[in-house]
């Protein structure tokens, strides 16, 4: 079974390779889909391809980002002049200024110089057993970056399964003021009545019958099975764990739906009391689950 995850984590090497000093870090962020941005130095674009599949195949969602950079360990670069991009730089120049009755000069000859593949750096030399060298480094802080993960998400899921079941304690304390609000709801509407005409105009009967549609109404037993269904159901996909952000969202907004019709069902002080402790739980419970992979 797959642990959950955060999208939010964090990786970092540091290490050696060749005449070569090179750091790997990465970083997620919560992203409705695999967002990745790679920065690689030129020397090694050609692998960003391999990189991005990589990613995709281990870390699901999130915004991704991943930072490569490297450092000679000597310090020292050998820059060396490439002089045929040199000539062909002032030969194209020479001709634009020779028809603008212009000569060349040292300032357009220090603008030359700091052109595309003016300079080379002889010791940036990158080779595939390099590379075999780099790959389980840069495979490592993708791990690091699973297991941060995956703590985090197991923080997640113990918040999230307290708050379901805050929901069904209220959900508990629902069936404790139900038969106190019919009986409140009989006397509201009887003083309604009486008010309105007198009591012994009243047709009983008939104001029996009308507090049985009116009741039925306002029923809101379906409500809670279902809220206890997608309660029990949420709790069960978290053990299942894997990638399950989306279907807890979507969970979400079924106990939202059940939520909000006991609130609209109730007019009764005491259950609209439940029914806005149950949303504020509700709240939290999906801002947790939005940063689930």
């Amino acid at each position: 079974m797959m642990k959950i995850q955060s999208m939010t984590g964090f990786g970092k090497n540091s290490f050696s390779v060749g005449n070569k000093t090179i750091n790997i870090e990465i970083r997620s962020l919560n992203s409705k889909q695999l967002d990745t941005n790679i920065k690689l130095p030129h020397l090694y674009k050609e692998k960003e391809s391999e990189l991005r599949k990589l990613l995709s195949e281990q870390l699901i969602r999130g915004k991704v980002e991943l930072y490569f950079s490297f450092d000679l360990l000597d310090g020292k670069t050998s820059n060396t002049i490439n002089t045929k991009v040199v000539d062909t730089y002032l030969q194209q120049l020479t001709d634009v200024l020779k028809n603008a009755n212009m000569q060349v000069n040292e300032q357009i000859l220090s603008s030359v110089l700091q052109m595309p593949q003016v300079l080379s750096t002889e010791q940036e030399i990158f080779s595939e057993e390099e590379w075999k060298e780099i790959l389980p480094y840069i495979k490592d802080t993708v791990k690091q970056l699973i297991d941060f993960r995956s703590q985090e998400g197991e923080v997640l899921s113990l918040d999230l399964r307290k708050r379901i079941a805050l929901i069904e304690q209220f959900l508990k304390e629902v069936d404790i003021p139900e038969k106190q609000r019919i009986e409140r709801t009989k006397e509201r509407i009887r003083k309604s009545l009486i008010e309105a005409i007198e009591q012994d105009k009243i047709d009983e009967n008939r104001f029996e019958q009308e507090l049985i549609y009116y009741l039925e109404k306002f029923d809101i037993t379906e409500e809670k099975i279902r809220l206890a269904m997608h309660c029990k159901y949420f709790v069960e996909t978290l053990e299942n764990g894997g990638a399950i952000g989306k279907k807890l969202n979507f969970i979400s907004q079924e106990i939202g739906r059940e939520i909000n019709t006991l609130g609209s069902k109730a007019n009764d002080a005491v259950l609209q009391k439940i029914v806005i402790q149950m949303k504020d739980e509700l709240e939290k419970i999906k801002e947790q689950s939005f940063n689930i992979v």
